[in-house]
């Protein structure tokens, strides 16, 4: 008997916890989603290319620059976007000479084989950058005679 009590009281108390169970679980729905860029051309004008045929390498970079800093001419050799976290950020196109400033809270498609470089105002500019490249592919080279981007 004492068994048949031990199991009934565990039974009960199992029962009267369920609802407490249910209550904290969490619930199921789909998310809002914001699409901050889609783009097939780079902030430039310029269309992307071709995408490798080879195993996709995703990196993600939080570069940090500070206030009244111009990067060094550089190039990207694979697809890439930006989004500003903080700041703003003009890129300068060398060979064009076009120009456009980025701002907090706005993202852009890098431009790929194109050497240009990014400058930042009064405030430093945190940056986040997503490279959509390829094993052993680097994310930026810089020009000839320039220090690396980072």
């Amino acid at each position: 008997m004492p068994r048949i009590h031990a199991t009934l009281a565990l039974t009960i108390l199992g029962l009267s916890a369920a609802p407490l169970l249910v209550a904290h679980a969490q619930s199921v729905a789909s998310g809002h989603r914001d699409i901050l860029l889609q783009a097939d051309h780079s902030w430039n004008g310029v269309a992307y290319g071709p995408y490798p045929t080879t195993r996709p390498e995703l990196t993600m970079i939080r570069l940090t620059i500070p206030a009244h800093t111009a990067l060094p001419w550089h190039t990207h050799p694979v697809p890439n976007a930006g989004y500003v976290l903080e700041g703003q950020l003009t890129i300068h196109d060398r060979d064009s000479g076009r120009t456009e400033t980025f701002h907090q809270g706005e993202a852009f498609a890098e431009s790929v084989n194109d050497t240009h470089r990014g400058e930042t105002g009064d405030t430093r500019t945190v940056v986040l950058l997503t490279y959509a490249g390829t094993p052993g592919t680097p994310t930026s080279v810089p020009a000839k005679g320039e220090k690396p981007e980072y």
